[in-house]
């Protein structure tokens, strides 16, 4: 089959962690100045997978002039072209074989409306939020803890919470090599095996939770809003603060956050706390607008600029001009809504190891223009964004019949209005504090350890000097320095996946 692959890509800014917002689909029509590749009969549908692979990397791949088979010269002639795709026909492979040693987050997917539906927030899920942690220092076996419970889902019902711990799944014992199978395979519902703490150590409670899976679920990403009337109990401090727990930068969520946005205006909040610990990234798009709803004194100034491979930006450039790939701040949602904005001077952001892409960007997009007071543990360091990108057939976007697969790979690194990138580490925060797994306390709630240490910071009076911050944080049920097992994510959403 022949492909006019100019190139099979929907803009997607979606942070992978970062989200940027380029809705509109991105066709670079002016190739003078670009490769001009093979064009292809391959009656092997595998094969043609990895024609698929190659070219689209070799137009959008990041590190594409750094990466040696992913050279203009490998596709100069067309029989050797033919040979090279021959001989790479696992798609898995070939597209691991093809990304750059710092490459943490390009992904190559086997069913694309799996990726559209991640995207957006929509997967199958139990409705419980977890995480995995090694039991002890040499071993392999695993402790789950609940993170949250998903608004709306089947599992708000059930006898389970933030702060529970289990140690097996359907009376199997939690490993380093069964767990995958046992949490997130294709059975359509799990019984949990709860523990407790028992004189310092965990232990089976004999508890069971029985989950159902709910197909195609749409996340809210907003789990928590509020405003807290807070006065530490001193009668000259008295303030009222939002609180936002938001864990996924989700492209058509822009609504949801302006309504939010709208209460926390009328009620004169004065200041604002966002909590992104959970919040892997997603679309740019929806960063931008969150970070105008947090300001809104600098409309149309630069959040943050794209930078991508040194063959593809000239086009864009030369299509699109310059703004293509520069990110300003906003004052309308893009069905036309003006944006309810805060004006604010400062935020205060809580991250955790696992706040990623569009919520790093937000951090980063926004430090030149207010203060921004970090909480919590250093983010993952995904400074760079992703688009996805389908095996057009034709230039009417038709895609191919023949197989599902599409790609989300790294197209471009992102920087602030002052060009500071460099946080391939992740961004330190101004104070450090994790999640303690004793006592994770209740989301929102001023109790919260994490929340309870900001407002100290608000009012001057935070009760956790350094010594009780590293000392709560190590307290973690005896599990000797226990590593956390992260789920395996995608950091990114749709409008160019960042």
């Amino acid at each position: 089959m022949k492909r006019n692959f100019l190139l099979g890509l929907v803009v997607f800014y979606v942070m992978i962690s970062f989200g940027c917002s380029m809705d509109d689909n991105l066709e670079v029509t002016d190739t003078s100045t670009s490769t001009q590749l093979p064009i292809i009969d391959l009656e092997n549908g595998t094969l043609e997978i990895s024609d698929f692979i190659w070219k689209g990397l070799n137009e959008y791949y990041y590190w594409q002039e750094e990466v040696e088979l992913l050279s203009d010269d490998v596709a100069q002639f067309g029989d050797a072209y033919s040979e090279f795709i021959s001989s790479n026909s696992n798609p898995d492979e070939f597209f691991s074989k093809l990304k750059h040693p710092e490459d943490r987050f390009s992904y190559i997917y086997d069913n694309y409306r799996e990726l559209e539906n991640t995207l957006d927030g929509i997967f199958s899920t139990t409705g419980v939020e977890f995480g995995l942690l090694y039991a002890c220092q040499n071993c392999n076996q695993l402790i789950g803890y609940i993170k949250y419970i998903l608004e709306g889902s089947n599992a708000i019902e059930k006898d389970i919470k933030r702060g529970d711990l289990f140690t097996g799944v359907g009376g199997t014992i939690l490993t380093t090599s069964n767990y995958q199978a046992l949490l997130y395979g294709n059975q359509p519902s799990i019984t949990l095996n709860m523990a407790s703490i028992e004189n310092g150590r965990i232990a089976r409670n004999f508890k069971e939770v029985d989950l159902v899976k709910e197909e195609d679920f749409k996340i809210n990403p907003i789990q928590v809003a509020k405003v807290l009337n807070w006065s530490s109990g001193d009668a000259t401090f008295n303030k009222k603060i939002g609180y936002l727990m938001y864990n996924q930068f989700v492209s058509d969520r822009g609504n949801d956050l302006n309504q939010v946005f709208k209460e926390y205006k009328t009620q004169e909040i004065d200041d604002l706390i966002l909590d992104l610990r959970y919040n892997g990234g997603g679309s740019i798009q929806n960063c931008v607008e969150l970070s105008s709803m947090i300001t809104g004194q600098f409309k149309n100034q630069i959040f943050a600029k794209e930078n991508w491979n040194t063959k593809l930006e000239p086009l864009i450039i030369n299509q699109y001009g310059k703004d293509k790939i520069i990110n300003r701040f906003v004052s309308f949602l893009s069905d036309g809504q003006a944006i309810n904005s805060l004006e604010l001077n400062r935020v205060f952001v809580i991250t955790s190891p696992e706040t990623a892409s569009a919520s790093e960007l937000l951090i980063n997009g926004l430090a030149p223009y207010i203060e921004v007071i970090h909480v919590g543990e250093q983010t993952v360091g995904k400074n760079v964004g992703s688009i996805t990108i389908y095996d057009y057939i034709n230039e009417g976007q038709t895609i191919n019949p023949n197989h599902s697969y599409a790609m989300q790979p790294i197209v471009f690194k992102i920087e602030n209005s002052e060009g500071f990138v460099d946080y391939p580490s992740g961004l330190v925060p101004d104070y450090f504090i994790k999640e303690n797994l004793q006592n994770m306390g209740t989301l929102g709630n001023e109790e919260e350890p994490i929340l309870d240490m900001v407002l100290g910071i608000i009012n001057g009076t935070n009760k956790l000097d350094e010594s009780d911050v590293n000392q709560n944080s190590s307290k973690m049920l005896r599990f000797d320095n226990p590593m956390l097992l992260k789920k395996r994510k995608m950091y990114s959403s749709k409008v160019i996946n960042f």
